[in-house]
């Protein structure tokens, strides 16, 4: 069971703070670093001082650490044209090494558009799918070659189709709860399936329908990675737990039900049942992005049984 840590910065963070974590991240053992792609905050929070760019923040990342990986869950369809999108993770990708993951959405929160003055087409998942066809198709072609592709949405004529990342392949990930459309484009772009805030009988039913887009199109089932995000907030002990939680606004027993919280042993034992329905991954929302010793602790006492 690999862990992640997966931060959301619109809820108010400097890059310092990001770096700070991200170093903590590859110090301690865990697997990657990821952050949301959002340029609004949510709930009560103030925010300040203010959204961080997803791929510019990785960009820093990429230069300032040596071992983990980077990426998104997920960066928003609509805040990039897909040419431009390939271009940045391709470069982040090797300003990194190759260590870059992209998780790629339709883009849902209207009021970040509205705030912004970007556009928010009613059409998202046609969208979408475009993209990543053209996004996967940039970096697969040869180099000397060029791409075409004339969609719906996006058209693209003698694309020199460049630069290219340093990995091979970009990991792609695509994630969701769409019973239908969802499992299929998975079946067909994704290296990696991501089931966010979920519980574990929404996990194993969804996982169950991604497996079957896999083989319905061709690809064996376990040729994806399949992986939860949930929040998390561990204690040693139920002091301290409370105090975390208080910290992000949250009540314990809503944190128990809906994410991993608790004692270490409570949170390796929920995660335990997660592998049960078929998850491999755990992406850990860490909302207080200055308590680097629960960092410490989740690696020290949670990773470290997992392991």
């Amino acid at each position: 069971m690999d862990l992640r840590i997966f931060t959301e910065p619109q809820q108010g963070a400097t890059y310092d703070t990001l770096l700070s974590v991200a170093k903590a991240t590859e110090d301690l053992g865990f697997d990657a670093f990821f952050r949301s792609d959002h340029y609004l905050r949510m709930g009560s929070v103030d925010g300040l001082p203010g959204p961080t760019d997803a791929w510019i923040t990785l960009a820093g990342l990429a230069r300032e650490t040596r071992r983990i990986r980077l990426g998104t869950l997920m960066t928003a369809g609509t805040f990039r044209l897909p040419g431009v999108l390939a271009i940045q993770v391709a470069q982040v990708d090797q300003m990194s090494g190759g260590r870059v993951e992209l998780g790629l959405g339709a883009g849902w929160f209207e009021e970040e558009h509205k705030a912004y003055g970007i556009p928010f087409p009613k059409e998202k998942f046609g969208r979408l799918e475009e993209q990543l066809a053209i996004v996967t198709g940039l970096w697969a072609t040869e180099a000397g070659k060029t791409f075409d592709f004339h969609g719906k949405y996006y058209d693209l004529t003698d694309s020199p189709a460049l630069p290219k990342p340093a990995q091979r392949k970009v990991p792609v990930l695509i994630g969701g709860h769409g019973a239908t459309r969802t499992p299929r484009l998975a079946a067909q772009y994704a290296d990696e399936f991501n089931i966010p805030f979920a519980s574990i009988e929404d996990t194993e039913r969804q996982f169950g329908r991604v497996r079957a887009a896999a083989e319905q199109a061709g690809r064996p089932a376990g040729a994806l990675t399949y992986s939860n995000a949930l929040v998390v907030c561990v204690g040693r002990d139920d002091a301290e737990v409370a105090r975390r939680a208080a910290v992000i606004g949250r009540e314990v027993d809503e944190l128990k039900t809906n994410g991993l919280a608790g004692s270490p042993a409570e949170v390796v034992d929920k995660i335990g049942r997660y592998a049960e329905a078929g998850s491999q991954r755990i992406y850990l929302q860490v909302l207080d992005l200055h308590d680097l010793d629960h960092l410490e602790l989740i690696s020290s006492q949670v990773q470290s049984q997992l392991t």
